[in-house]
């Protein structure tokens, strides 16, 4: 028996072992090479929600709203209207509080502030920058008229 008989030997008896361990080992290695590349190349930030200027534009749009449905809808016609407009303007305002840093209270469900909360939301965002119409308000107390 010559050395390469042996080597084949060697390897027949090998393969089924080698072949095994390569199908356990190979995911864990193959997970931490690309652990490993991840974590030399991490990918580029991606923002947070949609742009400041998106959000100021939603925000006025939807106080404008507001005052117009104020000023003109009867008032058992406007109630519903009113109570989601303003949970609109909070959730909105909590979204643009986000984005700019401004302290913010995070309520349980998206949209419901008090209406004092709301108000100090808007005047904080007004004060960090954003241009808000000049007539805020009035909202209702509980979110609903």
């Amino acid at each position: 028996m010559s050395v390469l008989d042996v080597g084949k030997l060697a390897l027949i008896v090998a393969a089924p072992t080698l072949i095994g361990a390569a199908v356990v080992y190979a995911p864990r290695f193959c997970g931490a090479v690309a652990d490993r590349w991840r974590a030399l190349h991490p990918p580029p930030p991606q923002p947070f929600g949609p742009p400041i200027e998106q959000l100021a534009a939603d925000l006025r749009r939807l106080l404008r709203l507001h005052s117009d449905l104020t000023a003109s809808a009867h008032l058992a016609m406007r109630a519903h209207r009113l109570w989601a407009v303003e949970a609109a303007i909070a959730t909105r305002a909590v979204e643009t509080a986000k984005a700019l840093g401004v302290p913010h209270p995070d309520p349980p469900t998206p949209g419901a502030l008090t209406r004092r909360e709301l108000l100090d939301l808007l005047t904080a965002l007004s004060a960090a920058g954003l241009v808000l119409p000049a007539k805020v308000g009035p909202f209702t107390s509980d979110g609903r008229l």
